[in-house]
């Protein structure tokens, strides 16, 4: 029974994730399978990938054929690496300390790169924000100056011209003197 390493489609339309399964290769895409190794989801940025790590090297090791996509999700998390290593043990190659060194040393770059990646983002994201709020503000001062300005429009055509307004003063002052 050839068995295949693939993904198994859940979620509604435009809004998928996916199960990995282990699942014999003639059996459809969403129906049985052997065994469910992980879970991905590339609605998340970074996308979101939970692998059982030894349920995935031990099928590797039995004959188990992944997908393409599923491939190189195994090589993102460094399963197909661990495969290698171990085949490299397994022939004599070098030792199983030397194989966890190494294995460890990929851990570490894989991981400060992902890291990175989801630091540039959120900077990415507040860099946004920013110029977003800085625009805003600049069109709220420009509609400040706007309304300030039909206001002193209003006032000037409210306000009672200046000789009539100094004729009135006169009238209020000779009343009160009589």
């Amino acid at each position: 029974m050839p068995v295949k390493l693939r993904l198994q489609r859940h979620g509604r339309k435009g809004y998928a994730y996916y199960h990995v399964v282990v699942a014999d290769s003639r059996a459809p895409r969403d129906g049985k399978f052997i065994e469910r190794i992980g879970s991905y989801n590339p609605n998340t940025n970074p996308a979101t990938i939970d692998l059982n790590f030894d349920k995935a090297i031990d099928w590797l090791q039995k004959g188990a054929q992944p997908t393409d996509t599923c491939r190189a999700m195994l090589r993102y998390k460094g399963v197909i690496y661990k495969k290698h290593l171990l085949d490299g043990v397994r022939k004599g190659a070098f030792t199983l300390e030397v194989a966890e060194e190494r294995f460890q040393d990929f851990l570490k770059k894989k991981e400060s790169a992902i890291q990175a990646k989801k630091d540039g983002l959120s900077s990415k994201e507040d860099a946004d924000l920013k110029a977003r709020l800085e625009a805003e503000s600049k069109v709220r001062e420009a509609k400040a100056k706007t309304v300030a300005a039909k206001r002193a429009a209003m006032v000037a055509k409210n306000a009672p011209a200046p000789a009539a307004a100094e004729e009135t003063a006169a009238a209020d002052e000779s009343p009160a003197e009589a």
